[in-house]
This record gives structure tokens, sequence and C-alpha cells, in this order.
């Protein structure tokens, strides 16, 4: 029996002998590797092409920054998902709740350097990256008294003192009894004598004041001093300092975002009245600092975030009234921006919101807008996280 000759396709009858060519294998294998080499290169930068609903966000670190896409809803979750770790005395700004609500959003990580506090005969060693002396001590769980002094220089000792950074000076103040015109007070002084106590709570003496000890005498801890007026009834009163509130512009931070550098506190003030018995009237003497008020000091964002004034305009009223300019649902707020009378006569308008031009709520909206502190954060939370706008208006 006679078998017939298998014949291959024609196709493969070619490829079989294009795989006797001695440079066959080399093609093959160059093939191979450009295709890889294009699959990694794709995976590797489909960063460059973002989900639409996600923000660039830009994170300085180290003194490099990253640019990189987030849906991630704050600031910490984006740094965890980034993997990013932070060490002692690391400090981000904004804060790791900040919400995240623009592009351009801006992230610093502060990295700390070695700090050496001084107190007394007490040396600490410790990492911060805090922005002031204050701050630093605060952040290595040292309490501080408001009338303690604390200041920082460039440390002298680079080796020697095992200090490679900032050295922080704590001087302590101590407990004194000032004994003003009758009234015992407790206080505190970081002065070194009793002419320097009254010059830090800004004490002067009045006509037929005296002094014991006498104004040159060294301060001691739990030190009496008195302080008398002749031939007058004395009483005394207190009232609080309100906490100082300082803002510094910070380019590094985003618009809309802040960070606050030093806590404040409130301080007291005791005042001292001289009364004539017969008239009762009342004639201040004295106002003296018991304590003094810390200030708090706080970052706020100047960089520009992208975006344009018509986007955010457009999504704030679509979230308030759902773009409806002439709004009035009888529940006290009008128009698109759902303005209160009260608010829009504050901004030196009149007649009902909800009648007014669209082009006169979109410039009342941005100013009100501006006028506050904390812009949209503050005043209309709700769809501030909700439609993930910044929290002031765009310039452009």
């Amino acid at each position: 029996m006679r078998y017939r000759r298998l014949r291959w396709p024609k196709h493969v009858r070619k490829m079989k002998i294009m795989s006797r060519h001695p440079y066959a294998t080399i093609a093959a294998t160059f093939s191979v590797l450009l295709v890889i080499s294009i699959v990694v290169f794709l995976f590797i930068n489909r960063v460059d092409h973002p989900a639409s609903n996600a923000y660039i966000v830009i994170v300085t670190r180290d003194g490099v920054q990253q640019t990189v896409p987030s849906n991630e809803p704050s600031v910490g979750a984006l740094l965890s998902s980034l993997h990013i770790t932070l060490a002692q005395g690391d400090i981000v700004e904004p804060s790791i709740t900040t919400h995240i609500n623009s592009n351009d959003f801006r992230i610093n990580i502060l990295r700390a350097s070695p700090v050496e506090i001084v107190q007394g005969s007490t040396r600490t060693y410790t990492f911060s990256a805090a922005a002031t002396p204050r701050a630093i001590a605060q952040q290595a769980g040292i309490s501080l008294y408001p009338e303690d002094e604390v200041t920082a220089t460039p440390s002298p000792a680079f080796i020697s003192g095992g200090a490679i950074g900032k050295t922080v000076n704590i001087k302590p103040s101590v407990p004194i009894s000032l004994i003003l015109y009758g009234t015992p007070i407790v206080t505190r002084t970081a002065a070194d004598t009793i002419g320097g106590m009254l010059i830090e709570k800004h004490l002067i003496l009045k006509n037929g004041d005296t002094v014991q000890p006498a104004l040159s005498t060294p301060i001691s801890a739990s030190q009496q001093i008195f302080i008398l007026h002749k031939g007058t009834e004395v009483v005394t009163a207190t009232q609080p300092i309100p906490e100082p509130v300082q803002n510094v512009d910070d380019a590094s931070l985003s618009v809309g975002t802040s960070a606050v550098q030093q806590q404040g506190s409130p301080g007291t003030l005791l005042i001292t009245y001289e009364v004539n018995v017969l008239t009762g009237v009342k004639i201040q003497l004295q106002s003296v600092e018991l304590q003094p008020p810390v200030t708090q000091i706080v970052a706020i964002g100047t960089a520009p975030v992208s975006g344009t004034l018509g986007t955010w305009l457009s999504a704030l009223r679509d979230c308030e009234s759902g773009g409806n300019y002439q709004d009035d649902t009888g529940n006290g707020y009008y128009g698109a921006y759902q303005f209160s009378l009260g608010t829009w006569e504050r901004l030196g308008l009149s007649g009902l919101p909800s009648s007014a031009a669209p082009s006169v709520q979109d410039q009342a909206i941005v100013r009100n807008t501006n006028l506050s502190g904390g812009g949209l954060a503050s005043q209309n939370p709700g769809c501030y996280y909700r439609t993930g706008i910044s929290a002031f208006p765009p310039s452009n």
C-alpha cells in the first residue's frame, strides 16, 4: 500500500524555511524583548493617565517634589498609599486629616533634625521639625508655662555636645507671691530682679506707690513682693486676655489650607482700682498680666490651585440649589447660592438674592467666601466635601 506524503500548509513551510536562516533566532529574540519592553513601559507610565476623578497632588519631602494623581480623601490616606513613613519629630503640613479637594494640592513633609533642649542643668536630645522654639519643646513633651522664656540658637557644640541642629534654651519661670495693694496674687516670672518683674508684668508704679523689697533685689522662688499705695481702698478684678493669632503666608501650601505651627493660649489680666469710699468713684490704678497670652502661629497657604472660577461656581450652585438662580423655597435662603438676607445685606446688597441677576449672585458668593477665614470649609462644609472644590474660589 502506498501512503501519500503529508504536505504542510504553505505558511508553515515558509516558517520552517525561515527558521533555518542563520539570523532567525536573533530576530525572534529581539521581537520578544521589544514586546516586553513596550508592556513594561506602559505599566510604569500608567500614572501619566490618571482617572478623571483623581486630583493632582504635589508632595514635597527631603527637598524633592513628587507629583502624583490621587483619589485618596485625605492627606494621611495618600501618604499611606505612597508608603511614606514619618520618623520621630517629622511634621506634615497641612495635617493628615485635611481633605484633598483640588488639583495642585500641596503637601509638605518637614523632616526632623536633631535638637538639644537645655532646661537648667537638664539636657535633652530629640528630633523636631517644629517651626518655633516653644513648639519644639512642646513636641518633645516638655510642659511649659506661658511665662517661661524659650529661645533657640544654632548649636555651638557640633561634635562635643552631640547636637548638630538647634539648641533650644528654656529659662523656667518661678512662682512668686505678689501682694498688690493688699491683695495676694500667685503668679510666675522669668525675670531676674523685682524691677525686671514689674517690666515683664507691665506694672507701672503710681505716685505714692512703694515696693518691698527693692527693685534691684534678685527674684527667688515663692518670694513675697509688696506693692503698696497709701490712703486709699483698693479692689481688684481679673479678665481674660484673648489668645493672639499670627497668620503667616506660606507659598508651599495650597490656597485654602493652613497648618498650626505653634499652639497658643489665652492669658489673664489683673486690674486694680482705687475706690473713693464716699462717692464710690472707681479709678483704675494698674493692669498686670498675671499670665501672658501665647501667640498661636498659623501658616496660611498662598499657592494657587488649578481650575477655573466658572467650574467652581457651577459646582457650588449645583450643590446649593440645583443651579437655580431664582430658588426661593420659603426656608429663609434664596438664590443659586442660598444666601440668607442677613448675609446678603452685610455684603451691601438689597432686595431678595433670588431676584438679583446671576452675575450679581456670582460676585456675591466670591466676596463672601473670601471674607471668611476658612472659606467653604467653615461656611458650607457640606458642599465643600461633597463637591471636592477648593475652599476658596480660583482667581481665574
